[in-house]
C-alpha cells in the first residue's frame, strides 16, 4: 500500500472514529461525516487520475456534489433541531418526539 492510499484510508479511519467517539453534538457528528466525504473525494480523483478512463472521471465530481449538498441538508436540520429542542445535544434528539 503506498502512502498516498494509506493516508487516505486513516483520513476515512479517522472520520468514522470521531463519528462513533464524540457523538455529544449535531456539529460534531456532522464534521466527521464531511471528513469521511472529502475523504472519499481524494480517493476517487486520485484513482480517476491515475486510471485515466473517461468513464471515471465524472465520478469524484458527482461526490462532492453529493456531499455539499448532505452539508447544506445537515446545516438546515442543526439550525431546525436547535430552535425546536434550544440545543444541539445528540442525547436530546429523539425520532419519536419530533
Amino acid at each position: 500500500m503506498t502512502m498516498t492510499y494509506f493516508t487516505f484510508n486513516a483520513a476515512f479511519m479517522l472520520g468514522i472514529m470521531g463519528l462513533s467517539l464524540h457523538r455529544t453534538h449535531l456539529v460534531s457528528a456532522l464534521l466527521c461525516i464531511e471528513a469521511m466525504m472529502l475523504a472519499l473525494f481524494s480517493a476517487l480523483a486520485m484513482i480517476s487520475s491515475t486510471l485515466q478512463l473517461p468513464s471515471t472521471t465524472l465520478t469524484p465530481i458527482l461526490l462532492l456534489t453529493f456531499s455539499a449538498c448532505e452539508a447544506g441538508t445537515g446545516l438546515a436540520l442543526l439550525v431546525a433541531t436547535s430552535r425546536t429542542h434550544g440545543t444541539d445535544h445528540l442525547q436530546n434528539l429523539s425520532l419519536l418526539r419530533c
